[in-house]
């Protein structure tokens, strides 16, 4: 196996200009990636980058990689076949919670149960901000917005619970304000053999300013982010007073003090049920309560496309090469004059 080359951040910066609004967040998430990728031992030629329509869905041009901007939603589709095609690619889905979770929300979630080898990055900024200011999925009941103008009635998706829900092998949160933190989640979500998906909270300064100031602001990261590690206690707090436990009723946080350290939740994150990582997702009832951010689950299931591949060569063993032409004028096959 040939050596995999040094490179820099500025080997994978592409020579685009960068069009977002001043100020977004999507910045410090490219940033946080174009640094990141000299450290994975990855060959940009053997790396894609696909996504689907949206602001975030510009992210393909600004990498010095193969990439798609490709159709709403669809991008963890055609990831998906791309994968399955070429398994020797390292292949990345970025998109937003407007991309994702409406029109793409069935093409997302069926990638998850396959498990289909895919470093998928969601940023979530509440809103759609390409179209200037639409409510979204993940828009909180009561967002007024230029398509709700009394407030939207919707109740909205939690990434992560949909997520576990669809099973997925590795689940994790970040924030666009701490890049050690996004790097992270990145690198253990690239790490992961099976799709890997990463909700990044994401600031859009335009149309939906300071959605999660309450939680990531230097001074309120204490007492509002509750870090996942495995094997430990979750604790968190400007002294680490407060934890978390979780019963037959889910997770609800406690003082330490009140409750001892031996009662709190210890983060299991290879725990074969989901149900432990769901309560932790559905910890936050808003953006002004504390929030989990981490790894909520990572587990070991069987790859799709290494699945299909070993079909594929079982198949060709017993039957020989395929021949495309013959299998498209075998039978059932009919004239129309």
């Amino acid at each position: 196996m040939t050596t995999v080359p040094l490179t820099t951040k500025k080997d994978w910066t592409s020579d685009q200009e960068v069009r977002w609004c001043p100020g977004c967040g999507d910045y410090s998430i490219l940033t946080a990636v174009q640094m990141m990728m000299p450290e994975l031992d990855v060959r940009r030629e053997d790396t894609v980058f696909v996504s689907g329509i949206g602001c975030a869905a510009r992210f393909p041009y600004y990498m010095n990689t193969y990439g798609m901007h490709s159709i709403h939603g669809r991008s963890p589709a055609i990831a998906t076949g791309l994968a399955v095609a070429r398994p020797d690619l390292d292949v990345w889905v970025v998109g937003g919670d407007g991309d994702m979770l409406s029109i793409g929300g069935n093409h997302l979630i069926h990638a998850l149960r396959r498990n289909v080898n895919l470093t998928i990055l969601l940023f979530n900024n509440q809103i759609y901000g390409l179209t200037k200011g639409q409510y979204s999925p993940t828009s909180e009941q009561g967002k007024v917005t230029k398509s709700t103008p009394m407030g939207s009635l919707d109740y909205p998706f939690n990434p992560i619970s949909l997520a576990l829900g669809a099973e997925a092998t590795f689940v994790a949160r970040t924030h666009d304000m701490d890049r050690k933190h996004m790097q992270e989640m990145f690198r253990r979500a690239h790490e992961h053999k099976g799709s890997a998906i990463v909700e990044v909270y994401q600031n859009c300064n335009v149309f939906n300013d300071a959605a999660f100031a309450a939680l990531t602001k230097r001074d309120a990261r204490d007492a509002m982010l509750i870090n996942l590690e495995h094997g430990k206690p979750v604790r968190f707090g400007v002294d680490n007073e407060r934890g978390v436990v979780i019963d037959n009723d889910g997770a609800k946080i406690v003082e330490v003090a009140d409750v001892g350290e031996e009662a709190l939740y210890v983060h299991d994150e290879s725990a074969s049920s989901t149900g432990q990582a769901f309560a932790l997702s559905r910890l936050a009832s808003d953006r002004q309560s504390p929030t989990p951010v981490g790894v909520f689950r990572a587990v070991e299931r069987s790859e799709y496309s290494e699945a299909v591949s070993g079909q594929l060569a079982v198949a060709n063993e017993k039957n020989g090469p395929g021949d495309l032409n013959a299998l498209l004028h075998s039978l059932p096959t009919w004239e129309v004059s």
